[in-house]
């Protein structure tokens, strides 16, 4: 009898949670922008760039001068599942420490209580293998930001270099890891899916903010660890280039969710 009143008042917890869930969308309505913004760190630290003081595997001293990324195809998902696609032609976007522009802007936003995002890491080989003349506006930015090979080489995901020293060596020498699919023989595009803590509402009223934080440390010291030292010019590198795209699925995660009004930050 106990047992059938516990699993009586579950069920109905559960039944009571979704029209909670169903009732909070259906009270959203219009469409807003969705701001994403990469809070980009080393380790826990926020990352300066051209500072000293940021240690890889092995003790080795970095001094980050860039730091340049491309992320795309982004997808949001509402608490009861449904998927919004943002549309592909616009979904691509560089995030540039240098300059400072590290936030992503995904504008008319249908209504929705959203519970995940996904979205890429490069460029997807749908979208290269579209040539040149199918990049529309996105490969001069790219060019732009220094986030291009040669075109038959393709887009660089990953512009990461500064300077680095290490437990035996004092002087400095320079680093450069450049990663991407090298055309369309080698892919090392990677998508990725981040539960929000907390609900992203949007509505013609509500215009929410995802904070990421990014670690930068993964580049090198994640799934699999890269020493410098070993290796300190990263590009078209059959081996390690797919070990730095893994690396890159483990440096983001979702810091907060700001639910503001339309118009604030």
């Amino acid at each position: 009898m106990k047992k059938y009143i516990l699993n009586s008042l579950m069920a109905i917890l559960t039944i009571s949670s979704i029209s909670c869930s169903t009732d909070s969308e259906e009270q959203l309505s219009g469409h807003n922008d969705l701001v994403i913004e990469f809070d980009n760190g080393f380790n826990g630290n926020d990352l300066l760039l051209n500072t000293s003081g940021y240690e890889s595997i092995n003790q080795e001293q970095l001094k980050i001068s860039r730091l340049n990324y491309i992320v795309s195809n982004f997808k949001l998902t509402t608490a009861s599942g449904t998927v919004f696609t943002y549309p592909k032609n616009d979904s691509y976007f560089i995030i540039n420490k240098e300059t400072g522009h590290t936030e992503v802007v995904l504008k008319e936003v249908p209504a929705g209580e959203y519970a995940s995002i996904s979205f890429g890491i490069g460029v997807d080989q749908e979208k290269y293998l579209q040539g040149a003349e199918g990049q529309g506006d996105f490969l001069s930015l790219a060019e732009a930001n220094e986030m291009m090979w040669a075109w038959q080489a393709g887009y660089k995901f990953l512009n990461y270099e500064g300077s680095f020293t290490t437990a035996t060596t004092a002087e400095a020498q320079n680093f450069k890891v450049h990663m991407g699919s090298h055309g369309s023989s080698l892919d090392n595009y990677r998508a990725l899916s981040l539960a929000l803590p907390s609900s992203a509402l949007v509505s013609s009223e509500l215009k929410p903010v995802i904070h990421l934080a990014v670690d930068a440390s993964k580049i090198l010291n994640g799934q699999y660890q890269l020493s410098l030292e070993e290796k300190s010019v990263i590009m078209v590198d059959e081996n390690k280039s797919p070990q730095i795209a893994e690396n890159l699925t483990g440096m983001f995660r979702v810091d907060h969710v700001h639910n503001g009004a339309s118009g604030t930050h």
